[in-house]
C-alpha cells in the first residue's frame, strides 16, 4: 500500500492547501476536460464551462476523496477492510480505489438501489451487502458492521482525507481557467465544496464560490440559517447523489468561511440543464451531476454578462427510466411550455376557436372530458419560446378573448398527476360538510423509495382503513415513486388517520385545497 500523509486533521487552510498539492490520486483518477460551452456561452450571454468529472473511471468525482482515504491509511486500518454505505456513486468510487490498493472493500446498500449500481460496485471488485429501503438505514448497519467486524469506515464526505481528495477538481480548474470569475459547484454533504473552496479561495480570492442545493435536499442552506448543521425533516429523492438530511460538522466548517453564496434550484430547472449538457456534450448527466449548471443558468437571469463562469458536471451514472421523467419536466424547466386550464363553452367548434385565439403556437397537450354542463374546463399544454413575457402574453391574449384561465406551470400537482387525470369527478363532490358522520374528500400526494413491494406496502398501510376515493402512482426510474390518493373521511377520524400517516414514514402534503384538484378532480 503506498505511503503518504500522516491521517492529521487539518488545523488551518493553508494545511489543507499544501495536502490538496500533494494528494497521490492520479495513478487511478484522471484530469479531466475543461468543456466551453458555446451555446449556452451564446444564450446566457456568458463564457460558461463544464469540468468534466463524468470521464472519470467511475463516472463522478468521488474516486477522487475515496482513493486518497485509503492512500491514507495504515496497514492495520486495512487488515479487516473497509465498508461505507452509499447508493451510488460514493459505493463505485470506494470499490475501485480499494481494488487498485489490494484492499477488501464492503459496501453496504439500500434495497431499492437500481441494480446497474449494484453490479458495478461488485464489477469493480466490491462485495455487497443490500440492507434496508433507505441510506440512512444503510447507514446504520455500516456502524453495526464495522463494529463487528473491525472494519475501517469511510464517509462519504465528512472526512478530512475525503474533502481534500474532492479538493483536486479545483486544482485542475485553476489551472485550466485561471480567470474564472464564477464557479458553482453542487452540495450534498459538502465535501466537494468545501474541499474545492478551501483552494479556490487561498490561491484565487477574486473569483466567486456558490454552491447549488436541491430546493428539497437543502441542508446547507437550513445550517446557515441556523448557524450550524441541522436534520431535515425530508429530503427530495428525484436528485438521489445531493439527498442529504444533514450537512457535514468538518464541511460546513470550511464552507461558512469559503463559500460566497449558495444557490437552490427546482427539479425542472435540473431536468432544463440535463438536457442543455447533452446538447453541449453529448453526455447524459445524473440529475446531482447537473445541478451546479442549473445553479448557473439561475445566477445568469440577473448578471451583468460578459463573465468567465464554471460549473462543476460532478456525475454521469444515470439510471435509464428516469429519462423520460426529465424529458417530461425539461421544457418547463426552459420556461418553454405553460400548462393551462381554460373554460371554454360546451359546444361545436370551441376546440378550434380556442387554437385560433393561442395564435402560431403548438399545443403539446390537451385534455378534456364530456361533463353535460354548459361549459367544459380544459387542462392543455401550450409550447412557449422560452421567456416569461410570452407566458403572460398568452394569458392576457386568452383573456382579452373572453376566456377564463388559470396558470398551473408552477403547480407541482397538475404536472405530476392531474395531467394524466382527466376524466371525471367524485360523485358527491357538491358536498363539503365536516359535520360529524360526514364524509368529505381529502387529497394527499406521497413520495417514497422505489423498491419491490412499496406499493403494496401503501395500499395495505392505508386502503385497509380508510375508503380510496382517487388513486393515481408514477414510477420515476426505479428510485422514488409518487402518489396522488383521495381518502373519505369523517372528521372523528382525522386525528387518527394524521398518525398514520406519521407513522408510515413516506414523504407527504395534503392537496385538498390545491387549485388543480379542486377545478379538474374534485
Amino acid at each position: 500500500m503506498t505511503e503518504t500523509l500522516k491521517q492529521v486533521s487539518p488545523q488551518e487552510p493553508l494545511d489543507y492547501l499544501r495536502r490538496i498539492l500533494l494528494a497521490p490520486i492520479y495513478d487511478l483518477a484522471v484530469e479531466t476536460e475543461l468543456t466551453a460551452c458555446n451555446k449556452l456561452s451564446s444564450r446566457l450571454n456568458n463564457h460558461i464551462y463544464l469540468k468534466r468529472e463524468d470521464q472519470q473511471p467511475v463516472h463522478s468525482f468521488k474516486l477522487r476523496g475515496a482513493y486518497n482515504k485509503l492512500n491514507s491509511l495504515t496497514e492495520e486500518q486495512c487488515i479487516h477492510g473497509v465498508i461505507a454505505a452509499s447508493a451510488g456513486n460514493h459505493a463505485q468510487g470506494l470499490a475501485l480505489a480499494a481494488k487498485k490498493l489490494g484492499i477488501n472493500a464492503t459496501i453496504v446498500m439500500p434495497k431499492t438501489t437500481p441494480d446497474i449500481k449494484v453490479d458495478n460496485v461488485r464489477r469493480f471488485g466490491g462485495e455487497v451487502r443490500l440492507v434496508g429501503n433507505s441510506f440512512n438505514e444503510a447507514q446504520a448497519a455500516s456502524i453495526e458492521y464495522a463494529k463487528a467486524e473491525n472494519k475501517t469506515l469511510v464517509h462519504p464526505f465528512d472526512d478530512v482525507e475525503v474533502i481534500i481528495g474532492q479538493g483536486t477538481v479545483a486544482k485542475e480548474l485553476l489551472q485550466q481557467l485561471p480567470q474564472a470569475d464564477v464557479v458553482f459547484i453542487p452540495v450534498g454533504g459538502g465535501g466537494l465544496l468545501a474541499g474545492m473552496a478551501v483552494y479556490l479561495k487561498q490561491l484565487n480570492p477574486r473569483t466567486r464560490i456558490i454552491g447549488v442545493e436541491a430546493e428539497d435536499s437543502a441542508c446547507l442552506k437550513a445550517a446557515l440559517e441556523a448557524g450550524e448543521p441541522v436534520d431535515l425533516t425530508q429530503v427530495g429523492l428525484f436528485a438521489d447523489g445531493v439527498a442529504v438530511k444533514r450537512i457535514g460538522e468538518n464541511t460546513f466548517g470550511l464552507i461558512q468561511e469559503f463559500c460566497d453564496e449558495v444557490i437552490t434550484v427546482s427539479t425542472d430547472e435540473i431536468c432544463a440543464s440535463i438536457k442543455d449538457i447533452f446538447e453541449e456534450t453529448r453526455v447524459i448527466a445524473e440529475p446531482a451531476g447537473a445541478l451546479s449548471l442549473a445553479g448557473l443558468q439561475k445566477y445568469c437571469l440577473t448578471s451583468k454578462g460578459g463573465e468567465s463562469l464554471a460549473a462543476i458536471l460532478s456525475g454521469a451514472n444515470m439510471n435509464f427510466h428516469t429519462l423520460r421523467y426529465v424529458s417530461e419536466r425539461c421544457e418547463l424547466g426552459e420556461k418553454k411550455e405553460a400548462i393551462l386550464a381554460v373554460t371554454i363553452p360546451e359546444e361545436k367548434g370551441s376546440f378550434k376557436r380556442f387554437c385560433q385565439s393561442i395564435g402560431n403556437r403548438a399545443i403539446t397537450e390537451f385534455n378534456y372530458r364530456y361533463s353535460g354542463k354548459p361549459s367544459a374546463e380544459i387542462f392543455v399544454g401550450v409550447r412557449l419560446g422560452g421567456s416569461v413575457e410570452e407566458r403572460q402574453e398568452l394569458l392576457q391574449g386568452l383573456e382579452s378573448a373572453n376566456y377564463q384561465v388559470r396558470d398551473f406551470t408552477d403547480n407541482e400537482l397538475a404536472k405530476l398527476h392531474v395531467r394524466y387525470m382527466i376524466g371525471g369527478k367524485t360523485p358527491n363532490s357538491a358536498k363539503n360538510t365536516n359535520s360529524v358522520g360526514e364524509k368529505d374528500e381529502r387529497l394527499f400526494s406521497f413520495e417514497f423509495p422505489e423498491h419491490p413491494g412499496a406499493l403494496e406496502k401503501f395500499l395495505a398501510a392505508m386502503g385497509e382503513y380508510w375508503n380510496i376515493t382517487l388513486f393515481h402512482y408514477r414510477n420515476h426510474g426505479a428510485a422514488f415513486g409518487q402518489v396522488l390518493a383521495g381518502f373519505d373521511l369523517e372528521k372523528s377520524q382525522q386525528n387518527e388517520f394524521f398518525q398514520h400517516l406519521d407513522d408510515l414514514g413516506y414523504q407527504w402534503q395534503e392537496e385538498t385545497d390545491n387549485l388543480a384538484y379542486q377545478t379538474f378532480l374534485n
